[in-house]
C-alpha cells in the first residue's frame, strides 16, 4: 500500500524530507517551499510593501523556483525577470531561453533575455580563449560570475527596481559560509546576513535571496514535479581549475547526506549568531568610481573588478565602457 502524505494524510506522498523526516504529496511539498521561502523573506523584511523586484532568472532549476515561488507570495505585476546568456558552447539553448520567458508570461512575470556578449563585447567562451592566450589562470567561474553580477545591478538601476533577487539556495550559501570561516573573511561572511548592508551607493541595488533555506535537492524536485523545462546541460567550465568550493561542496554534501538537516541548522545557527553585528553596521558610504566605465569601484582603485579582470586578458575597452546598453522587456 502507498504512503500517505504525513501532511494532509489524503494524497499518495511523492518526496521524502530527510530534514523534516516527512513524506509529502505533491501540493503539500509546493506550499511547504512556499511557506518557508514567504517565511524567510518576512522575517528579513526583505521586501516592503510597493518595492519593485528584479528576478535574477537562469533557466535552472533555481530560477525556476524562485519564479514560480516569488510570484505566489507578491505581485506578479511588480516582479521582473532577467535572463542572461553567459556564452558558452553547448550550454545555452535559444530555447530555454524561449521557454523561461513564455512560463514567466504564464505567471504574469515579463522577462528581459541579455547577454554577456551583449553587455561586455564577448561572450564567456571569447573571454576564455583570450585567457588562454594571455596565460590567465583565473577560472571561468570569475569572469562569468563577476560579469553577471554586473549585469544584474546595471539592469536593476536602469528599471529604478527596490531589490533585486537572486536564487541562491542553501547549499549555495552554507558553501560560502564555510569559505568565508576558512579564509577569516569576517567581512564577507557577515555581508550573508539579509540585514547586513556593508555598502550602500547610489549605484548599486540591495540584493536578497528568498530561496536561502531551501535545499538544492529540493528545487531540483520542485520544478520536476511542476513540469517545468530547465536547462539541464551542466556548464563545461565547471571541472577546469577545480575550486576551493568545489572541495567544500563535495564534504558538505557527505556531512548533510549523514546527517540530515546539518546545512539548515548551520545557517540558522549563523544567522543568530550574526544578527546582532548586522543589524547594527554603518555602510560604508562614498564609493570611488572606475575611471573606465564609470561603476563604483573600492575606494583607491582606478578600475571596477570587471574592467580589471578583462584588462588582464587585453580588453581595454569593453562595450559597457563605450555605450549604453538599451533595457527592453520581453
Amino acid at each position: 500500500m502507498q504512503r500517505l502524505c504525513d501532511r494532509c494524510g489524503m494524497r499518495p506522498a511523492a518526496v521524502f524530507q530527510p530534514h523534516s523526516g516527512k513524506a509529502l504529496c505533491s501540493e503539500c511539498f509546493f506550499d511547504d517551499i512556499t511557506a518557508r521561502v514567504k517565511r524567510e523573506v518576512e522575517r528579513w523584511r526583505m521586501i516592503e510593501p510597493g518595492d519593485v523586484v528584479l528576478l535574477a532568472l537562469s533557466g535552472g532549476k533555481d530560477g525556476y523556483t524562485l519564479l514560480d515561488v516569488m510570484s505566489r507570495i507578491y505581485k506578479p505585476d511588480r516582479l521582473i525577470g532577467l535572463n542572461i546568456v553567459e556564452g558558452i558552447h553547448g550550454y545555452n539553448k535559444e530555447e530555454d531561453a524561449g521557454y523561461l520567458v513564455k512560463t514567466a508570461k504564464e505567471l504574469g512575470v515579463d522577462v528581459i533575455v541579455t547577454s554577456i556578449k551583449e553587455y561586455v563585447g564577448f561572450s564567456v567562451d571569447e573571454i576564455m580563449a583570450k585567457a588562454r592566450d594571455a596565460s590567465s589562470r583565473i577560472s571561468a567561474c570569475t569572469y562569468c560570475g563577476i560579469s553577471r553580477r554586473r549585469i544584474m545591478n546595471y539592469y536593476a538601476r536602469e528599471l529604478g527596481v527596490n531589490k533585486l533577487a537572486t536564487a541562491h539556495n542553501l547549499d549555495d550559501e552554507s558553501q560560502t559560509a564555510v569559505i568565508n570561516i576558512l579564509r577569516g573573511d569576517l567581512q564577507s561572511l557577515l555581508r550573508q546576513h539579509p540585514l547586513a548592508e556593508l555598502v550602500k551607493d547610489p549605484m548599486l541595488v540591495r540584493r536578497i535571496k528568498p530561496l536561502r533555506k531551501i535545499y538544492e535537492w529540493e528545487t531540483a524536485t520542485f520544478t520536476m514535479l511542476k513540469g517545468y523545462h530547465i536547462q539541464e546541460t551542466e556548464c563545461p567550465y565547471i571541472y577546469q581549475l577545480p575550486t576551493l568550493r568545489a572541495k567544500v561542496r563535495r564534504e558538505l554534501y557527505k556531512y548533510e547526506s549523514e546527517h540530515p538537516g546539518s546545512l539548515l541548522a548551520f545557517m540558522e545557527s549563523l544567522d543568530r549568531l550574526l544578527e546582532p553585528l548586522a543589524s547594527k553596521v554603518t555602510p560604508k558610504s562614498g564609493l570611488g568610481r572606475c575611471v573606465r566605465c564609470g561603476e563604483p569601484t573600492a575606494n583607491g582603485k582606478a578600475l571596477c573588478k570587471l574592467c580589471e579582470l578583462l584588462e588582464g586578458v587585453g580588453i581595454t575597452r569593453p562595450l559597457y565602457a563605450v555605450r549604453k546598453l538599451k533595457v527592453v522587456a520581453r
